[in-house]
């Protein structure tokens, strides 16, 4: 899945989801785990709405995605962050969540923003956690989030979604396979140009078509999963609250798991 011009777009898209809340999530259960992590492994980092921030905690940060464009654009970010006085220690690697490499293990891997459910395929899902275990170090902690069943669904019935701004503007529909539990977003994006490219005194609109395919899984499959990776100390919450014990009715399911002591 590659994100192409969306990339460039995508920030103005996603303004409002609450990265605040996951950065939160994470520090809460890492103290809950008695972890103060230096290194942090950031799989399908995206712009680096979440690794930057990290970063400029105090987290030696690798930031992994698929993407370039998507890298481009974080790496901008963190560039100027570095412009204003920050400086933001953090790698940026094209690689595939499934199949990452770096020199040393890391203390802590996460994954937010629902990366886990472009895995469409449960040997990619196996392969994604079998790795994470390959790149912790002994006592490290994983972290990722999925939408559940319940949020395809919730978007199969509430489908379409329009959003219209002045600058920029979506229409986006939805079909999901529900025995696959798999769903497919098909998003027409129409994003103002800058004032260069008016005619005759009127604005254009860049046109992009973008599909994006997800798959949800059984919670207690993804935990069966992270067992038979090696994980232990296995903790289910929802919707960002360390605390809330998921049920079928969750929209946003979030896994926590150590890689015991060697």
């Amino acid at each position: 899945m590659s994100y192409r011009d969306f990339a460039y777009t995508y920030d103005r898209l996603m303004e409002d989801m609450p990265y605040e809340a996951w950065i939160a999530y994470a520090r809460q259960a890492w103290e809950a785990y008695g972890l103060r992590p230096e290194t942090v492994v950031d799989l399908g980092c995206g712009t680096g709405n979440i690794a930057v921030p990290l970063a400029k905690l105090g987290c030696k940060v690798v930031g992994i995605d698929l993407s370039d464009d998507m890298l481009a654009v974080a790496r901008h970010k963190a560039e100027e962050e570095a412009a204003g006085g920050a400086k933001p220690d953090i790698l940026w690697l094209q690689q595939d969540m499934r199949d990452w490499e770096l020199p040393e293990p890391a203390d802590t891997v996460i994954s937010f923003c629902d990366c886990f459910n472009y895995l469409l395929e449960e040997e990619e899902i196996i392969e994604a956690l079998e790795q994470a275990y390959r790149g912790l170090r002994g006592g490290g902690v994983l972290l990722f989030d999925v939408h559940s069943p319940a949020q395809f669904e919730e978007y199969a019935s509430l489908q379409p979604f329009v959003f219209d701004e002045e600058d920029v503007a979506y229409l986006w529909t939805c079909e999901l396979d529900e025995e696959r539990t798999e769903i497919e977003h098909a998003l027409t994006i129409f994003v103002r140009e800058d004032a260069s490219s008016a005619r005759g005194g009127e604005r254009l609109f860049r046109r992009i078509e973008e599909t994006h395919r997800q798959r949800a899984y059984d919670p207690r499959w993804l935990k069966e999963r992270l067992e038979a990776a090696g994980f232990a100390d296995i903790r289910i919450s929802a919707d960002f609250d360390w605390d809330a014990e998921f049920s079928p009715d969750s929209r946003r399911l979030f896994y926590a798991a150590r890689k015991p002591l060697a």
